[in-house]
């Protein structure tokens, strides 16, 4: 594992060509997979999410390891179970304590055979692949809706088609409708009916399809304009002779410098107002913490404006719970109040993130308290800040880019441990930093 001091440039101007949407990548690759004849897709997320589909569904082997893909093991367990062979399913250790019973018990009242390798209810998963019979069940929605849209996607495979009752509060709903749309382009019918869908047997037909860049990826960008507002000094006690650093690096760090909000302008290409992505939605989160976005050819524009959010930030993240790490450090960091709903899934992601939260904001002075498992809070109550902290990323890409813009507000940077991590859905993460005048050395 290796460890990052990021110090952050003294102006941010930069244009990011951000990576392809996973969430679509992961998708298309299965519907494509799914199709009469597969076609070339452009522009696939190039990360190790992504990867792990594309080496499952051409593999030769009949046990995949997905790593600590949680999409690729829900996809490619409903993939499976209708694929004629035998397949064995399994991942990190994280993976393996990962719940998938909800969707295994699914997909074997609809005629398939899988079972567990050894604990019950988590990888690894074994599979007898067979046609699938189809028919009526009912799904709790509010657990993930990654189980939804993975039997959604092989339905039209199904000898009868599926009929999917759905009960409890849909959790990530812009991430259904996103399915349901790809599914729409690639020629099946899907009809919605209040929490019911139903997608008769039927063929896909492969389009020509290219991937837009990814909307979570650009929640990061945000955030660092969104914290380019002030650089502090009044919370840093960070003693760089104890880190050893470079004189270059020691050199670069100012004292409770201001920056000229003219110096921020950030570009972000392959975005697009019609997006399919529902964590798009966090652009006008965004607006009222002083970022404007601004549509172009081509992309956005991300601007410091006026910040309209005049009391505490109140949302509810059931729709896009991924975004909910970035605007927590956000709000901390800008000393803004906030009460976020909707997290439930947070707690069984690559990390229990509600708790890798609290632990790694507490070493900056910031007391979360989290509520039933699905509501984080902050009321404003600080403490003291460790010296020199260094944040834990619990083996979870979105911790390390979510913190990483810290160092907008540490007059001595912020450390990262594990910044390998980021290969999971954002591999060039770092080299974009540096591209935008970060420095990063390894502590």
């Amino acid at each position: 594992m290796m460890d990052y001091l990021v110090v952050a440039p003294t102006q941010l101007k930069s244009t990011v060509r951000l990576p392809a949407s996973k969430s679509i990548s992961n998708r298309v690759l299965l519907l494509n997979a799914l199709s009469i004849v597969p076609q070339i897709i452009d522009n696939l997320a190039d990360c190790d999410d992504t990867n792990v589909m594309i080496n499952a569904l051409q593999s030769q082997q009949n046990e995949i390891d997905i790593q600590a893909a949680g999409t690729a093991m829900r996809f490619l367990t409903a993939y499976f179970a209708g694929e004629k062979g035998h397949w064995t399913l399994t991942g990190t250790e994280r993976m393996q304590n990962r719940p998938v019973k909800i969707l295994v018990e699914a997909l074997n009242a609809l005629g398939a055979q899988v079972a567990y390798k050894d604990k019950d209810g988590f990888p690894p998963l074994r599979i007898n692949g067979q046609v699938l019979r189809g028919g009526e069940i009912s799904l709790d929605g509010s657990v993930s809706s990654q189980y939804i849209s993975a039997l959604i996607m092989v339905a039209p495979r199904m000898v009868n088609g599926l009929r999917l009752n759905l009960t409890g509060q849909i959790i990530s709903k812009p991430y259904l409708q996103l399915t349901v749309k790809l599914m729409r382009e690639f020629g099946v019918e899907v009809f919605e009916e209040g929490n019911t869908l139903t997608i008769p047997k039927q063929t896909y037909k492969p389009v020509p399809f290219t991937v837009e860049s990814d909307w979570s990826a650009a929640s990061y960008w945000y955030e660092m304009v969104a914290l380019s507002e002030i650089q502090r000094c009044k919370d840093s006690k960070f003693k760089i002779s104890s880190l050893g650093e470079s004189d270059s690096l020691i050199n670069s760090i100012t004292a409770g410098s201001v920056r000229n909000l003219n110096d921020v302008e950030v570009t972000l290409t392959g975005l697009f107002d019609d997006s399919l992505q529902g964590d798009a939605r966090m652009a006008e989160l965004f607006d009222q913490l002083g970022v404007g976005t601004t549509f172009v050819a081509g992309g956005v524009v991300l601007k410091r404006k006026e910040r309209t959010l005049t009391d505490a930030l109140i949302y509810d993240f059931t729709d896009m719970p991924d975004m909910a790490q970035t605007l927590a450090v956000t709000c901390s960091l800008l000393d803004i109040p906030f009460c976020f709903s909707g997290l439930q899934s947070l707690k069984i992601k690559e990390t229990d993130r509600l708790a890798a939260l609290r632990n790694e904001l507490a070493k900056l002075g910031y007391l979360l308290t989290e509520k039933d498992g699905k509501q984080l809070q902050w009321n404003g109550e600080r403490t003291e800040p460790v010296d020199s902290p260094l944040i834990r990323t619990y083996d979870d890409h979105r911790m390390a880019m979510a913190f990483a813009p810290i160092a907008l507000q540490r007059n001595g940077g912020i450390r990262i441990e594990d910044i390998g991590v980021v290969s999971k859905s954002y591999p060039r993460f770092w080299d974009d930093l540096r591209d935008a005048g970060f420095q990063l050395e390894s502590s």
